[in-house]
């Protein structure tokens, strides 16, 4: 292998090590074999462009161009396969997403296409920076930048899912980088003399002390962080972790976005446990663990508006809303596996009270009874009592309450000015005939889990107005589009609304005892009543339980009623139990009977790699950009063959090289095949001396060029005219270069740059094929002419 080789493979290979830090960003990791078949099909168009007679700047320019007819044909799908206005508009619309994703993701983030273009795209550039760094311009120790950026970014939104094998293995993929050029460069300079008893070694060796020096460079700076102190509040800040966590009435700094993170678990589900807990309740199997609420709404997604947060008291508040606090209460341990990391406490609504072993480690939000972790770590393998109140009004009830008093309605039915205004006119032709909030939200619940909506977690995610445009309008989505929708409808009739996300009930292990798994994580809306505070209402089809003051028989009140009752329910907020007898009443929350196949997310969006379809259109694109570099390197490998003759030596193999009658006429081929290419076409009828002169008048040549070509003229001749015996020393190959380069001169860029990628000479090469094919077609008829006489004489 060659050493120009071995460069753009360790160059392609220390990329796309460095790439792996950026692994723990996305739930999943398919995308990081596009990137690396992305790596590496930009190292082949390097090797490639640097074999042909290009300018190295037009390397890069190359290799940019076939990532972006990668990132095309992996994304951009939908417009097409080749460059044009349609599929730019696409891949525009695929980065725009991604840039939304990044400012509404938590990490790690669902595998959107908008994030993986990204990621790849990035890749793709570094791969190209470091490929020109150290392949074409030879600078290898600076390739280091580009690498150290990828790393440093990856490394830096990882956080704390960064590990320090993803410096190991960055490090050792640039330390090949360098022994590979070290070797070339001393190769070059031949052998290395050490001095003394030593002596030299082979040429082209690096000194062993230099890889000493790397791989000891390497595991120092991999040691070096375990003996240094630790500042666990950064240099700058101070608090409990280095969290940003303050005391009381102080602000919580938090990567967590608990709706959005939401939506990969939902659409990824595993059956890992989460967490186990035991309930004194007998309708604990009801009963949904809140890790919080989100009471923000400004058209892009819902959000925790609080950011001022007190210590975790022993003893919470008074509920919002809630005007008998006197209730009984619920009591239950929790227990946290390691598999929950980053989220906020799950606890049942509302709770009353909450013993942690690190109090100091936990942040209360007074509105929404939030409670927030002060690093992510916290929760893991976190063991904690809750005490609950047991709210549970009637239907009745609830259509009885008094109106929401002013500063909640202001609050929490705030809406965004951009908001479509078919969401509220939705909302009112759901609810019309309904005579107060209860019958309103319970018409909402109704109209989501009738048959016009349909759960799917194969679509988009998204909570903000785009995506509520759209749920609307194609009515299939998760928990995440009910909920947020619902919340939004209800804003927009008046009805106080925000958006809380956990746990359905876990599955019963035998007891009181319950588990919790990747598949329960879920999001509902909340809706306040004066007297009871914030309630909750499940819209969402085939999940979770419905709460018993949404089902249709209520316990009946001798209070005297003031508004007219509800609307005779047209579908029952509960789902249907299913007909099989062993479809369990957990599965039927989940929506698990039936078909299995619908748990089946998108593959594509998962592996686009196993698609045949874009398998075939990569060979096709490949293959046709294969058929359009024949000509130029047909070309390239003829005028090489040509040049590159080293003549004879003269009698007894001394005296100055003699050029043979091949050599001479293979010189004068080149010289017309290279006008032809610069625009002069061949004239078979002129004699040598009068091409030469024809060259010489049309490409307007100068003194030099125009006597090289005399003189190429002239050995022609001699070879086609006079005796045998005559023998050239002159090196033809030298005024053959001076000829070209005295065309390429009076081109034009366009005459050049034809001459280069589309040559007319190649054409020989289409014509030598058509006459093979027509000697084996001829063959094959002959052939078949003779077995027919030999059969039929």
């Amino acid at each position: 292998m060659t050493t120009r080789a071995k460069l753009t493979v360790y160059s392609a290979l220390a990329t796309a090590l460095a790439a792996l830090c950026m692994m723990p960003l996305l739930t999943t990791r398919s995308w990081l074999t596009h990137a690396v078949l992305v790596v590496a099909v930009i190292a082949v168009v390097g090797a490639g462009l640097r074999r042909s007679p290009l300018y190295r700047w037009t390397v890069p320019l190359g290799q940019l161009l076939a990532l972006l007819l990668l990132l095309l044909l992996g994304f951009a799908g939908a417009g097409g396969v080749l460059p044009g206005p349609a599929t730019m508009r696409v891949l525009e619309q695929v980065f725009s997403s991604g840039l939304d994703d990044i400012q509404q993701y938590a990490i790690p983030a669902p595998p959107t296409a908008g994030l993986r273009l990204i990621l790849v795209s990035a890749i793709g550039l570094i791969a190209v920076a470091v490929d020109t760094v150290a392949v074409t311009y030879r600078r290898s120790a600076l390739a280091g930048l580009p690498l150290l950026a990828l790393y440093s970014v990856g490394n830096g939104l990882a956080g704390e899912h960064g590990s320090w094998v993803w410096f190991a293995v960055a490090a050792a993929g640039y330390l090949l980088l360098l022994f590979a050029e070290g070797q070339d460069r001393v190769s070059r300079w031949g052998r290395v003399f050490y001095g003394g008893a030593r002596g030299s070694v082979e040429s082209g060796r690096v000194s062993p002390g230099g890889r000493q020096v790397g791989v000891l460079a390497l595991a120092v700076a991999l040691l070096l962080p375990v003996v240094l102190p630790h500042w666990s509040s950064g240099l700058l800040g101070s608090g409990s972790g280095g969290s940003g966590g303050k005391s009381a009435g102080g602000s919580l700094s938090t990567r967590l976005d608990p709706l959005v993170s939401l939506e990969a678990a939902v659409t990824k589900p595993t059956d890992a446990e989460l967490l186990r807990y035991s309930l004194d309740s007998p309708l604990a199997d009801q009963i949904y663990l809140r890790t919080g609420s989100l009471d923000q709404f400004d058209g892009t997604n819902w959000k925790l508006g609080s950011t001022t947060v007190n210590d975790l008291p022993v003893t919470f508040p008074t509920p919002e809303g809630l005007r008998n606090a006197q209730l009984s209460r619920i009591e239950g341990d929790f227990t946290i596996s390691d598999k929950l990391e980053g989220s906020w406490l799950p606890m049942p609504y509302p709770a009353a009270a909450v013993q942690v072993p690190n109090r100091g480690d936990w942040k209360l939000d007074p509105l929404t009874r939030t409670v927030l972790p002060a690093n992510d770590k916290a929760i893991r393998g976190l063991q904690y009592h809750v005490s609950a109140l047991d709210v549970q009004p009637t239907a009745t009830e609830l259509r009885l309450a008094a109106t929401a008093p002013s500063d909640v309605r202001e609050h929490y039915t705030a809406l965004p000015a951009d908001l479509p205004a078919q969401v509220a006119e939705q909302a009112r032709s759901v609810t019309a005939g309904a005579q107060n909030d209860y019958d309103r939200a319970t018409a909402l619940v109704n109209w989501f889990t009738g048959p016009n909506f349909t759960y799917d977690t194969s679509v988009n995610g998204g909570t903000g107005s785009n995506a509520i445009t759209v749920f609307l309008r194609d009515r299939r989505g998760f928990c995440v589009h009910f909920a947020s929708t619902m919340a939004a409808m209800a804003r927009t009739l008046k009805i106080p609304a925000r958006v809380a996300v956990g746990f359905t009930p876990g599955d019963s292990k035998g007891g009181d005892v319950y588990s919790v798994t990747g598949r329960m994580y879920h999001a509902w809306p909340e809706l306040y009543f004066s007297g009871y505070g914030w309630m909750r209402f499940e819209p969402t089809p085939s999940r979770g339980v419905p709460a018993r003051y949404t089902e249709a028989s209520t316990t009946p009140t001798t209070a005297p009623t003031q508004h007219a009752t509800a609307a005779p329910q047209t579908a029952s907020a509960a789902p249907a139990p299913s007909s099989s007898s062993d479809c369990t009443v957990k599965q039927r929350q989940l929506g698990e009977c039936g078909a299995k196949d619908k748990a089946v997310a998108k593959a594509s969006e998962e592996s686009w790699l196993l698609s045949g379809q874009v398998l075939g259109t990569l060979a096709a694109v490949l293959a046709l950009i294969a058929l359009l570099l024949v000509p130029m390197l047909w070309r390239t490998a003829v005028r090489r063959r040509r040049l590159g003759g080293g003549g004879r030596r003269g009698p007894g193999g001394s005296g100055p090289t003699e050029l043979t009658d091949a050599q001479v006429l293979a010189a004068w081929d080149e010289l017309i095949d290279s006008a032809w290419d610069l625009g002069i076409p061949p004239d078979e009828s002129r004699t040598p001396r009068s091409t030469a002169r024809r060259i010489t008048e049309e490409a307007q040549l100068d003194a030099d060029s125009a006597a090289a070509t005399g003189r190429l003229a002239l050995a022609t001749e001699r070879v086609l005219y006079a005796p045998p015996g005559q023998h050239l020393t002159e090196p033809l190959a030298t005024d053959v270069r001076a000829v070209r380069r005295g065309l390429r001169a009076n081109a034009g860029r366009a005459g050049r740059t034809r001459a280069l990628l589309l040559p007319p000479s190649s054409a020989q090469l289409w014509w030598r094929i058509s006459d093979g094919a027509g000697e084996v077609v001829t063959g094959v008829a002959n052939v078949c002419s003779s077995l027919v006489n030999f059969v039929f004489p």
